[in-house]
Protein backbone atom coordinates (compact mmCIF):
# COMPACT_ATOMS: atom_id res chain seq x y z
CA UNK A 1 0.00 0.00 0.00
CA UNK A 2 1.49 4.01 -1.14
CA UNK A 3 1.93 6.26 1.69
CA UNK A 4 -0.51 8.98 1.73
CA UNK A 5 0.70 12.10 0.83
CA UNK A 6 -0.33 15.25 3.20
CA UNK A 7 -2.32 17.47 1.59
CA UNK A 8 -0.55 20.96 0.39
CA UNK A 9 -1.56 23.49 1.77
CA UNK A 10 -2.72 26.77 0.20
CA UNK A 11 0.64 28.99 0.80
CA UNK A 12 2.50 26.25 0.01
CA UNK A 13 1.19 25.38 -3.34
CA UNK A 14 1.62 28.69 -3.95
CA UNK A 15 5.21 29.02 -2.88
CA UNK A 16 6.10 26.21 -5.34
CA UNK A 17 4.48 27.80 -7.86
CA UNK A 18 5.76 31.12 -7.57
CA UNK A 19 8.76 28.31 -7.68
CA UNK A 20 8.21 27.09 -10.46
CA UNK A 21 6.96 30.50 -12.91
CA UNK A 22 10.67 32.13 -11.33
CA UNK A 23 12.38 28.92 -12.78
CA UNK A 24 11.42 29.21 -16.18
CA UNK A 25 11.50 32.95 -16.47
CA UNK A 26 15.22 32.67 -15.13
CA UNK A 27 15.65 29.81 -18.12
CA UNK A 28 13.92 31.62 -20.87
CA UNK A 29 16.55 34.60 -20.04
CA UNK A 30 19.58 32.65 -19.76
CA UNK A 31 18.24 31.02 -23.41
CA UNK A 32 17.90 34.45 -24.70
CA UNK A 33 20.08 34.85 -28.09
CA UNK A 34 22.82 36.22 -29.23
CA UNK A 35 20.64 38.53 -31.41
CA UNK A 36 18.05 39.48 -28.71
CA UNK A 37 21.01 40.26 -26.14
CA UNK A 38 22.96 42.31 -29.22
CA UNK A 39 19.53 44.13 -30.02
CA UNK A 40 19.11 44.83 -25.97
CA UNK A 41 22.50 46.65 -26.17
CA UNK A 42 22.26 47.98 -29.37
CA UNK A 43 19.01 49.83 -27.66
CA UNK A 44 21.40 51.88 -25.31
CA UNK A 45 24.28 52.54 -28.09
CA UNK A 46 21.45 54.22 -29.91
CA UNK A 47 20.47 55.99 -26.98
CA UNK A 48 24.07 57.06 -26.83
CA UNK A 49 24.13 58.56 -29.71
CA UNK A 50 21.35 60.51 -29.59
CA UNK A 51 22.42 61.83 -26.45
CA UNK A 52 26.07 62.71 -27.76
CA UNK A 53 24.60 64.01 -31.33
CA UNK A 54 22.36 66.50 -29.41
CA UNK A 55 25.41 67.24 -26.99
CA UNK A 56 26.92 68.58 -30.00
CA UNK A 57 24.57 71.39 -30.24
CA UNK A 58 24.03 72.52 -26.59
CA UNK A 59 25.61 74.63 -24.23
CA UNK A 60 28.88 73.19 -22.96
CA UNK A 61 26.81 72.86 -19.38
CA UNK A 62 24.45 70.90 -21.38
CA UNK A 63 26.87 69.37 -23.47
CA UNK A 64 28.56 67.58 -20.37
CA UNK A 65 25.39 66.91 -18.82
CA UNK A 66 24.58 64.60 -21.85
CA UNK A 67 27.78 63.60 -22.74
CA UNK A 68 27.92 61.42 -19.70
CA UNK A 69 24.45 60.26 -20.04
CA UNK A 70 25.98 59.42 -22.92
CA UNK A 71 28.53 57.56 -21.95
CA UNK A 72 26.46 55.83 -19.00
CA UNK A 73 24.36 53.83 -21.90
CA UNK A 74 27.59 53.05 -23.54
CA UNK A 75 28.71 51.46 -20.08
CA UNK A 76 25.05 49.65 -19.78
CA UNK A 77 25.62 48.34 -23.00
CA UNK A 78 28.55 46.50 -22.05
CA UNK A 79 27.34 43.38 -19.91
CA UNK A 80 24.73 42.91 -22.48
CA UNK A 81 26.94 42.67 -24.85
CA UNK A 82 29.32 40.37 -23.34
CA UNK A 83 26.63 38.35 -23.10
CA UNK A 84 25.78 38.40 -26.74
CA UNK A 85 29.14 37.77 -27.40
CA UNK A 86 29.45 34.68 -25.10
CA UNK A 87 25.93 33.46 -26.80
CA UNK A 88 27.46 33.74 -30.18
CA UNK A 89 30.68 34.79 -30.89
CA UNK A 90 29.35 37.02 -33.49
CA UNK A 91 28.97 39.82 -31.41
CA UNK A 92 32.56 40.21 -29.96
CA UNK A 93 33.48 43.28 -31.86
CA UNK A 94 30.19 44.57 -30.36
CA UNK A 95 31.74 43.88 -26.76
CA UNK A 96 34.91 44.90 -28.01
CA UNK A 97 34.33 48.62 -29.26
CA UNK A 98 31.97 49.05 -25.97
CA UNK A 99 34.31 48.02 -23.56
CA UNK A 100 36.46 50.63 -25.05
CA UNK A 101 34.60 53.15 -24.30
CA UNK A 102 35.95 54.01 -20.64
CA UNK A 103 39.15 55.32 -22.36
CA UNK A 104 38.31 55.69 -25.94
CA UNK A 105 36.29 58.93 -26.43
CA UNK A 106 32.74 58.57 -28.27
CA UNK A 107 33.07 59.89 -31.40
CA UNK A 108 36.37 57.60 -32.45
CA UNK A 109 33.43 54.56 -31.57
CA UNK A 110 31.00 55.95 -33.35
CA UNK A 111 31.28 54.32 -36.81
CA UNK A 112 32.12 51.29 -35.30
CA UNK A 113 29.40 51.33 -33.16
CA UNK A 114 26.89 52.51 -35.80
CA UNK A 115 27.90 49.80 -38.42
CA UNK A 116 27.95 46.79 -35.30
CA UNK A 117 24.45 47.60 -34.42
CA UNK A 118 22.97 47.98 -37.67
CA UNK A 119 24.16 44.49 -38.42
CA UNK A 120 22.01 43.52 -35.00
CA UNK A 121 19.17 45.38 -36.13
CA UNK A 122 18.89 44.41 -39.54
CA UNK A 123 16.54 41.39 -39.89
CA UNK A 124 19.04 38.45 -41.28
CA UNK A 125 20.70 39.54 -38.09
CA UNK A 126 22.20 35.79 -36.55
CA UNK A 127 21.44 33.77 -39.77
CA UNK A 128 24.02 32.28 -41.92
CA UNK A 129 25.48 34.24 -44.71
CA UNK A 130 23.79 32.84 -48.11
CA UNK A 131 25.47 30.35 -50.33
CA UNK A 132 26.32 31.50 -53.42
CA UNK A 133 23.85 29.29 -56.24
CA UNK A 134 26.55 28.54 -58.98
CA UNK A 135 29.62 26.57 -57.07
CA UNK A 136 32.78 28.18 -58.11
CA UNK A 137 34.45 25.56 -61.02
CA UNK A 138 37.29 23.86 -59.43
CA UNK A 139 39.57 24.35 -62.87
CA UNK A 140 39.10 26.33 -65.42
CA UNK A 141 36.32 25.50 -68.19
CA UNK A 142 38.10 24.14 -71.27
CA UNK A 143 41.03 22.28 -69.16
CA UNK A 144 41.69 18.96 -68.32
CA UNK A 145 41.83 17.76 -64.63
CA UNK A 146 44.51 15.88 -63.91
CA UNK A 147 45.23 13.54 -60.72
CA UNK A 148 48.90 13.69 -60.55
CA UNK A 149 51.69 10.91 -60.08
Amino acid sequence: MRPRLAPISGLRRLIAIAAVVGTSIGLAACSSSGVTLARQACGHVNRSITLYTRSLHDSPKEAGTLQEQAYLQLRFALPIAAQAATSNGQWQALMTTLSESNRVPEHYLLQALRAQCGDADSSTAGTAPTPPTTPSPAVEPGTKQTFGH
